[in-house]
């Protein structure tokens, strides 16, 4: 109970501090609160004021401000972060004429294209992922291209791009036979990590000149790779085949930039390696389909992740099919039924991904300060028949 104490010596506010707001506190109080932590709060409470979390703590211990409005769930939880989608660039109507922004075909190599500028808070799949408990997003390209641009991060109760909480996340790749789905050039895996080497190689002679002032113009394209290069962003490669995941963590080796694994169907055919390579994994999808590049999946790859302490966060990532979006909340109530203990799939929904993405001082648990981004279940939220009954994020609640 240490963490939970310290919780409660910072409500420092009193009922008078909070009746003379504007802005109306809450109360939250539920049956059991999972803080992301890994610890579970029964007979809880939570308190917010200003769109942040002012205390956690027992129902006993704390005092409900006069003005608040009280809520009741028989489970909270952090606001869920859906770590790689496409949501926002791809829309429900399936339609390219009009929303499938996901992957421009004109070039197998485009780092400069960034999300921001296509994403759109409107789309209806936003509001689908939000009324499951997904507060926060890390929008991009679809896997295709060998360099599709650079994603962002993103609440979903946000009204416009502007508003993202990093405009500029992740610089996305992909490895593999995808390519040659999208591009017909380059054909092979060799010329695949040939074009990209070589733009690498051109990167960091453009970021020497640009340190040193001597750039003759702008190269869009080489001032992305170049962040890459220096460590102001990472890279975000999707790769499902052993032999590819080997040939990233080969790339990552020889060029030094952070990077981050998605999707990895086969990642247990080179756990050893990956694991040794500290890199982080953004999980495919529990139910992805068992298809071309992922026909090896397996359900139990989150579990086994879990078990070995590699960080992972779950991903709803690219579905080409109507209504175009999985929701993270199911992918990991299916590894729950496959050996992932509950408390850890709601960490990896929430503090790991939130860590992963490098915004965990603001969200991803239910402790004083964050971001006041809650989920209120009616029961257990990985069983089928529970439901969602709000979401609040930034202390309010949405419709």
């Amino acid at each position: 109970m240490p963490l939970l104490r310290s919780f409660l010596l910072l409500a420092l506010f009193s009922a008078t501090t909070w009746a003379q707001s504007n802005d109306k506190p809450y109360i939250i109080d539920a049956d059991s609160i999972h803080i992301g932590t890994g610890e579970v709060l029964y007979n809880g409470r939570v308190l917010v004021h200003g769109g942040i979390i002012r205390a956690v703590g027992a129902q006993s211990e704390i005092e409900i401000p006069n003005g608040a409005t009280r809520l009741e769930a028989q489970v909270v939880t952090p606001g869920f972060i859906d770590a790689h989608t496409v949501v926002g660039l791809a829309g429900y109507l399936n339609d390219p004429g009009s929303d499938q922004d996901q992957l421009d075909r004109s070039n197998a190599i485009q780092p400069e294209l960034r999300a921001l500028d296509a994403y759109n808070p409107e789309e209806p799949l936003v509001t689908h992922l939000r009324n499951h408990g997904v507060t926060t997003i890390q929008a991009g390209h679809a896997p295709g291209a060998l360099v599709s641009g650079q994603s962002l991060i993103i609440k979903t109760n946000a009204q416009q791009a502007q508003q993202a909480l990093v405009s500029q996340s992740m610089l996305t790749f992909s490895l593999g036979g995808v390519i040659s789905g999208a591009f017909s050039k380059p054909g092979t895996r060799a010329k695949s990590m040939a074009m990209i080497r070589q733009e690498l190689i051109k990167a960091q002679d453009y970021a020497k000149k640009r340190s040193a002032g001597t750039l003759s113009s702008t190269d869009l394209g080489m001032e992305a790779l170049a962040d890459l290069l220096e460590g102001r962003t990472q890279a975000l490669v999707s790769v499902h085949r052993a032999q590819d995941i080997l040939t990233a963590l080969r790339l990552q080796k020889e060029f030094g930039f952070q990077m981050v694994l998605d999707g990895v169907a086969e990642i247990y055919l080179v756990l050893d390696q990956v694991k040794e390579s500290g890199v982080p994994i953004i999980l495919h999808p529990t139910m992805l389909r068992a298809t071309g590049e992922a026909v090896n999946v397996s359900m139990e790859t989150a579990a086994l992740l879990a078990e070995e302490g590699i960080p992972f966060a779950f991903q709803s990532g690219y579905e080409n099919y109507v209504p175009k979006t999985r929701v993270v909340l199911f992918e990991a109530g299916v590894a729950v039924n496959n050996g992932l203990n509950p408390r850890l799939a709601v960490q990896h929904l929430s503090l790991y991904a939130a860590q992963l993405l490098g915004i965990d001082q603001r969200v991803g648990s239910l402790e004083v300060g964050k971001d006041a981004d809650l989920v209120l279940f009616n029961g257990d939220p990985f069983e089928y028949t529970t439901t969602v009954d709000q979401v609040m994020i930034d202390g309010q609640i949405m419709k």
